[in-house]
C-alpha cells in the first residue's frame, strides 16, 4: 500500500511540474518604432517577429529581420535599411533576457500580470543591457499576450544620423512590442 501511495504521490509531482514548464512561442509578433520629426514622423512596423518564452525559467527570446520592416514612405524604409541600419551588413535584431519577477506570474491562471524584464539587446551589431518594467502579460487558456514600449537612442546602436537632419530627429526612438503567443508544440 505504501508503495502505491508513493507511486501515485511521484506521478503527481512529475504531472504538476510538466504542466508548469510551458513554452510559448510566435513566429507573428509585432516590433514597431516611431519618432516624431518636424518633417516627416518616422514610423515602422515588423510583424514577422519570431518569440519564444519558457515559463519554467522565465526565458525569453525574440529575433527578427531588419529589412521586415515596413513604412508607410518607400523611400524612408530605403534610407533606414541602407544609411542607418546596414541591413545588409546586420541584418538581424534580437533580444535574450529574463522575466526578473517571475514568481508573481501564473502563467495557468487567467489575468493580468505586470513583469520586470532584464535582457541584452542587439541592433546594428552593438549588444546593450536593457530593463523594462510594466511589461503587461495576459493570460487566456493557452495564449499569452505580451505588450511593452520603450525608448533607446540611436547612438546607443552606433546609429550615425547626419548632421543635416541631426537636430530635426527626436534623440529617443519609441519602440512597442505586442506578441501574442500559443504553446509551442514540437
Amino acid at each position: 500500500m505504501k508503495q502505491i501511495t508513493l507511486s501515485i504521490v511521484a506521478f503527481l509531482v512529475f504531472t504538476l511540474s510538466l504542466s508548469a514548464q510551458k513554452t510559448f512561442y510566435t513566429k507573428s509578433g509585432y516590433i514597431g518604432f516611431f519618432s516624431s520629426t518636424p518633417l516627416e514622423n518616422i514610423d515602422a512596423r515588423n510583424n514577422q517577429v519570431v518569440s519564444f518564452l519558457k515559463t519554467a525559467d522565465g526565458s525569453l527570446n525574440f529575433g527578427l529581420l531588419v529589412k521586415s520592416f515596413k513604412f508607410k514612405n518607400a523611400l524612408m524604409e530605403e534610407h533606414f535599411n541602407e544609411n542607418y541600419a546596414e541591413s545588409d551588413k546586420y541584418p538581424k535584431a534580437k533580444f535574450k533576457g529574463k522575466i526578473l519577477n517571475l514568481n508573481d506570474i501564473d502563467f495557468d491562471k487567467n489575468g493580468t500580470y505586470i513583469a520586470n524584464i532584464e535582457g541584452k539587446l542587439t541592433f546594428h551589431g552593438v549588444t546593450n543591457k536593457i530593463k523594462l518594467n510594466n511589461v503587461k502579460l495576459i493570460v487566456s487558456g493557452d495564449k499569452l499576450k505580451g505588450k511593452v514600449s520603450f525608448k533607446v537612442k540611436p547612438e546607443d546602436y552606433k546609429i550615425e544620423i547626419p548632421a543635416v537632419v541631426k537636430g530635426k530627429i527626436a534623440k529617443e526612438i519609441t519602440i512597442k512590442v505586442e506578441i501574442d503567443y500559443s504553446i509551442y508544440k514540437k
